[in-house]
């Protein structure tokens, strides 16, 4: 049945509203999980530029959501969205298989309290491995990693394989599920070749590939924005802490800098 066009004005005056929003207030979970006495304090110290708190709240979640972390790493959000969903969602931390969870599990076999009931699952996902089951998935959140796909990085032969990844993620969703992406903003007329040595990415890659795997843009927000990043490094992204690649050069520059300027996207898969 076709919208009378009063309806579908304010459902695109709401998405443009989202997309011109900051974070919402984080919620008392949000909150608590951000304050847990798990974390590490190197990592809590970052939390001034990568504002957890802002970010997930942007996001959406719930701790009764079933949230997918797609390459946690370190896990820095880990130690974040563990306890916001132990006892009430699921959390599944999803890395190149089987070396890529190594920390996670690492966790898990010191601290089961905190980190026991998160899953784990390959991702990108090929024959034989384990991985999030299609459709199950409420939020599906990445940090700073498309850029790496889009590198090629952890594959032999380099080639981009961002395409594979977004629909994988959108695999992995629900009907009407968020996708989450935050990571290091190439400024849009930038030579697309930047994508491919630099760490940074365009916003407008990163949409052509979310829509061309079916998801909808839902809004954007400058929570992690960084004026002070001109993105035009020696060394690309790894200028700037924490990697600071140029070792003592410049170093103190760098530091008063901060760690990189990023966008901060919402997708949703359609109904």
């Amino acid at each position: 049945m076709r919208q009378p066009l009063f309806v579908t004005a304010i459902a695109a005056t709401a998405i443009t509203l989202i997309a011109a929003a900051n974070a919402p207030e984080p919620s008392a979970a949000i909150k608590a999980a951000v304050a847990a006495s798990t974390r590490t304090p190197a990592n809590t110290v970052r939390d001034q530029y990568r504002h957890p708190a802002e970010t997930l709240s942007f996001f959406g979640v719930k701790p009764t959501d079933t949230i997918v972390e797609i390459w946690p790493g370190g896990g820095w959000y880990t130690e974040i969205l563990a306890p916001f969903t132990k006892g009430k969602g699921s959390y599944w931390a999803a890395s190149p298989w089987p070396d890529g969870n190594k920390n996670i599990a690492n966790r898990q076999a010191a601290d089961a309290g905190t980190y026991g009931h998160v899953k784990l699952a390959a991702f990108p996902w090929a024959e034989g491995q384990p991985k999030v089951p299609d459709g199950t998935a409420d939020v599906v959140l990445t940090f700073r990693n498309v850029h790496n796909w889009r590198m090629g990085y952890q594959r032999a032969d380099k080639a981009d394989y961002s395409a594979e990844a977004f629909a994988q993620m959108f695999a992995m969703l629900k009907p009407g599920g968020t996708l989450g992406i935050v990571d290091h903003r190439l400024p849009e007329g930038a030579s697309d070749e930047r994508e491919r040595n630099s760490g940074y990415i365009k916003v407008s890659t990163i949409r052509r590939l979310a829509q061309a795997a079916g998801f909808e843009f839902v809004g954007a927000s400058e929570v992690n924005a960084n004026p002070k990043d001109t993105a035009d490094w020696p060394k690309g992204v790894w200028t700037l802490p924490p990697s600071l690649s140029q070792k003592e050069v410049d170093r103190d520059r760098y530091i008063a800098i901060g760690e990189s300027d990023r966008m901060t996207l919402r997708f949703r898969k359609p109904r």
